[in-house]
């Protein structure tokens, strides 16, 4: 099978790298995609679109898939890309930039754009993935299109980088302290500041919180950390994904999030949770509905309510007192991982929406 990944985000985006590894599995795979993240998306787009023109002109392709970000891609090439066309949405344009976001107003020319870019998109896709069953439904009632048309697949990860290992031996400085651990781009969703007011109340333990990342609000996050006078909390640059997994190793206590209440925190699950999880390390994320259509509270991870500084301070104080607990969420967190989001899971189902949803025949 000959397969052509489009893509305008760069390859090694988590999301395109795991489905990209799945696609190799099945068959032979000619990738056109940025090689570092772009500065514009659109940019990137339209490179993308202008190098597939000449090599759909000259090869013929078994499958097009369009991974993300793609959805300009998709529109720009039009009906030079032959059927069968699979899409990975991801996110939606609308969703995010309307009401996450909040850049622009629904009603407004650009929310309307976002709309119609979403919803005409998706119908040119002869089958569209997303990440969770919650952002099917999402997409199946706001943009009017048929629950046939789309598969819900996990993130994942790369498995290559994010598996489990020995704890670094602690500083001597840090030796008797619980290291709590959390990433993220400063965005709205994210609820940076719950974690914050989490660590105001925990400031009297012996609990250090390290948050690594950089982004639109992190400002605001350090601005709001001097005012509430914290000294058990670093601010510490975003690091490459192998770094990243030297730092998930060191920690006691792994933040998954999403902590803000915005509806898409609630219909995804944040991409740093399968890379705990992946590490077997005991994770504290937000009991939203996404979340709990992976995890079991108590079981897998615990669970605290978006916003809810004083329950995710109680849970990272509750596991700081009780290390078997840690350890047993840690081993119970890993086991569903492989069970229902590992790379050979996602291969599976790949392989399936192949031959099932678009009726291709796999040597």
């Amino acid at each position: 099978m000959h397969i052509l990944f489009l893509t305008g985000r760069e390859q090694s985006y988590a999301r395109n790298a795991v489905l990209l590894r799945a696609l190799r599995q099945i068959g032979s795979v000619d990738v056109i995609a940025p090689q570092t993240q772009a500065a514009s998306l659109i940019g990137s787009s339209l490179r993308v679109a202008a190098a597939a023109i000449p090599r759909l002109r000259a090869q013929s392709y078994d499958l097009i898939f369009v991974g993300f970000y793609g959805y300009l891609i998709l529109r720009l090439l039009g009906k030079l890309l032959r059927p069968p066309i699979l899409f990975d949405a991801f996110v939606s344009n609308y969703d995010t930039l309307c009401f996450d976001r909040k850049q622009f107003a629904p009603n407004s020319l650009a929310g309307k754009s976002a709309f119609w870019l979403d919803q005409s998109t998706c119908r040119l896709a002869d089958h569209v993935l997303l990440d969770t069953p919650l952002h099917v439904d999402y997409f199946v009632r706001t943009f009017d299109l048929p629950a046939a048309h789309f598969t819900a697949i996990p993130v994942g990860c790369s498995e290559a980088i994010y598996y489990p290992r020995p704890k670094p031996a602690p500083s001597a400085v840090n030796s008797h302290q619980t290291l709590v651990l959390s990433y993220t781009t400063f965005l709205p969703l994210h609820g940076i500041e719950t974690v914050l007011h989490a660590a105001a109340e925990l400031q009297a333990r012996p609990i250090h919180f390290r948050l690594i990342g950089a982004g639109p609000l992190l400002p605001a996050m350090q601005q709001l950390a001097t005012s509430l006078g914290l000294h058990n909390l670093t601010f510490a640059p975003p690091v490459p994904p192998a770094s990243l997994a030297t730092e998930i190793a060191a920690a006691d206590i792994c933040l998954g999030g999403h902590f803000g209440d915005s509806e898409k925190a609630g219909r995804v699950v944040p991409g740093k949770i399968y890379q705990m999880l992946a590490m077997a390390k005991p994770v504290i994320a937000a009991d939203a509905p996404a979340n709990r259509d992976l995890l079991q509270h108590g079981q897998a991870a615990l669970l605290v309510p978006p916003t809810n500084a004083h329950a995710l301070a109680h849970a990272i104080a509750t596991l700081h007192q009780d290390p078997a607990l840690r350890a047993s969420l840690a081993e119970q967190g890993h086991r569903l991982y492989q069970a229902t989001c590992s790379e050979a899971v996602i291969a599976a189902q790949v392989r399936q929406v192949l031959t099932q949803s678009l009726g291709l025949t796999i040597p």
